[in-house]
């Protein structure tokens, strides 16, 4: 497949950690059409199709955006449904929520002693990140044990200057 020198300059501005698929995405819809050369034209479809939807908007600066983290281990059993539910529902710890509020990542610690929680963290700030909400299955003593690590977790993500919620539906 052939790009040309525009496509390919508009291609960088992608994010780097999507872009090896952006650019999958606008060859398959390239070769669909029956063509072999990339254009900027097509970058710009594909980038309307596919990533446009999680980029800053005007209007956005005051919304609400939140992220789940939840136990690696629970998560082997656990779909996540009653976290979504609550928060679509916004009760329990998500009732302050406005209408307009989304959860922009829902994610697994990463294991003890909560490894990616940090480095995925990270990677929402650029989304204009407000709040992450420790999962109700990180706090329970019951079937599983409380993590071991919350502290630390917590402390990692407050440096960052974002607020922690302990629980979701519990």
């Amino acid at each position: 497949m052939q790009w040309n020198d525009e496509a390919q300059k508009e291609i960088e501005k992608v994010p780097a950690f999507v872009r090896g698929m952006a650019k999958k995405a606008v060859e398959k819809a390239v070769k669909k059409d029956g063509r072999n050369e990339v254009s900027v034209e097509d970058v710009r479809k594909g980038r309307d199709k596919y990533i446009s939807f999680a980029e800053k908007k005007a209007g956005d600066e005051g919304k609400q955006r939140i992220a789940i983290v939840r136990c690696e281990t629970v998560s082997e059993v656990c779909p996540g449904i009653a976290c979504f539910k609550a928060f679509n529902n916004r009760r329990l710890a998500f009732a302050g929520y406005d209408k307009d509020a989304e959860i922009i990542g829902f994610f697994t610690c990463g294991g003890c002693s909560g490894r990616r929680v940090s480095r995925l963290v990270d990677k929402l700030l650029k989304y204009n990140l407000t709040a992450v909400h420790l999962s109700s299955c990180m706090m329970l003593e019951d079937d599983y044990p409380r993590c071991p690590h919350l502290a630390e977790i917590k402390n990692s993500i407050e440096s960052k200057g974002i607020k922690v919620v302990e629980g979701t539906h519990h």
